[in-house]
């Protein structure tokens, strides 16, 4: 069953607002690291200590996040903060990503592919709406 979250995306941040969030909340906080990921080699080592994925769950609650890692051409903008996060079973979100992906934009466009936290993806749609994807599992469903 596919599920949409709020994604949060900080410049730098993102630990410490996620840890407030908890202390709000309650509940479990994941935060990964970019040094603790193979992405390490494509980012400068200034921005390892960035989050790449934080989780926050505290029973219905949920919000995923990260900090800002686009190319230095894609700074962050006000507004632009934000995302629509899908979560689900590959084939479920690969056939949503598919169907978004008609008219998305092209220079920002990653299609799902393997992380340390599960199949990854994301896209700038046709009316330049951010979405994140993520799955548990490659292939179909049971």
């Amino acid at each position: 069953m596919l599920k949409t979250t709020p994604f949060l995306l900080f410049d730098g941040n993102c630990a410490e607002a996620m840890t407030f969030y908890q202390e709000c909340f309650g509940g479990e906080l994941r935060l990964t690291k970019l040094a603790d990921t193979p992405m390490k080699n494509t980012i400068p080592p200034e921005k390892h200590y960035r989050i790449i994925n934080a989780y926050l769950k505290s029973g219905l609650v949920e919000i995923s996040a990260t900090d800002w890692m686009a190319a230095p051409q894609y700074e962050p903008l006000l507004g632009e903060m934000y995302a629509v996060f899908v979560t689900g079973k590959y084939d479920e979100v690969k056939e949503v990503f598919d169907k978004l992906a008609v008219g998305a934009e092209k220079d920002r466009f990653q299609e799902i592919h393997e992380m340390p936290f599960g199949m990854y993806g994301q896209m700038y749609d046709k009316f330049h709406r951010l979405w994140i994807f993520v799955a548990d599992e490659k292939g179909p469903s049971p």
